[in-house]
């Protein structure tokens, strides 16, 4: 039987405007990815995002010319994100699923150019169900077809825990969950059941089911919970900034550290 999600569903169903400002806190994580993607992505071509949510990174790609089929568990943070999208005038080239990642509508094309699978892994927490949400993607992408999943990163996120709820440390199963398992049970009562991965399973994740690793990048890298000093960076200090992180994401001794991970992979 598979792991029933409606929960996670309701999570983000409850505040949408939640999800979308998080990226307005963590700006690193999000320029990085960017810019990362940037240099992977096709010229042009159709994408598949699975976890569109509010759509931070659906409406720039469709701002830079791709097709895209936007997929979310949630009905909500979908309408949120269609709303901006007709907003800015970006509707033609967009289409919206709300589908479980795991369960893909049969419907849908199998010839995309890339995909992004940029939240659902981080609350899959039975290597099966991961598992089947990286081979429906598989699936319907194009040889050579490129995937981008972001991960949470089991112990990159001490950092953050120390910062905003210090009295997690005291709560010894918890603490023995997320280390041993990657399974974030201190918030389950919220409805935020996250999973939480280890650097060394998430390539082989991918190529168990076929994928050719390109690329594993800590698009946090050395700032730990810190977001606020690469917020106040303004003009070129930023930019250089950002250039020296985007050079080291990849560095082996540092990459469990960042809070999110993005992997990289080619269908041969």
């Amino acid at each position: 039987m598979k792991d029933d999600i409606r929960d996670i569903a309701a999570y983000y169903d409850f505040d949408p405007e939640r999800e979308h400002e998080r990226l307005s806190v963590h700006q690193l994580e999000y320029e990085l990815t960017m810019r990362i993607m940037a240099r992977y992505l096709p010229v042009n071509g159709s994408l598949l995002e699975i976890g569109a949510a509010t759509g931070r990174y659906t409406l720039p790609l469709v701002e830079r010319g791709y097709a895209l089929t936007a997929v979310d568990l949630s009905h909500r943070q979908t309408r949120f994100c269609q709303r901006r999208l007709r907003e800015a005038g970006l509707t033609d080239s967009i289409h919206f699923i709300v589908s479980d990642a795991r369960w893909l509508s049969l419907k849908m094309e199998q010839c995309y150019d890339a995909a992004l699978l940029m939240g659902p892994l981080y609350h899959l927490i039975e290597t099966e169900d991961r598992q089947r949400a990286v081979r429906e993607v598989f699936n319907r992408l194009k040889p050579e077809g490129m995937i981008f999943s972001a991960f949470i990163s089991r112990f990159g996120i001490m950092g953050d825990l120390m910062k905003d709820i210090p009295a997690w440390i005291e709560k010894g199963v918890e603490v023995d969950s997320i280390l041993d398992e990657g399974r974030d049970t201190y918030h389950e009562s919220e409805g935020f059941r996250g999973y939480f991965a280890r650097v060394d399973e998430i390539a082989p994740l991918h190529e168990s089911i076929g994928f050719t690793t390109v690329a594993l990048l800590g698009v946090e890298p050395a700032i730990s919970a810190d977001d606020e000093s690469y917020n106040r960076l303004e003009d070129q200090q930023r930019e250089l900034w950002l250039d020296l992180l985007d050079r080291i994401s990849g560095e082996p001794t540092i990459l469990g550290a960042s809070r999110h991970l993005l992997y990289i992979g080619r269908k041969p």
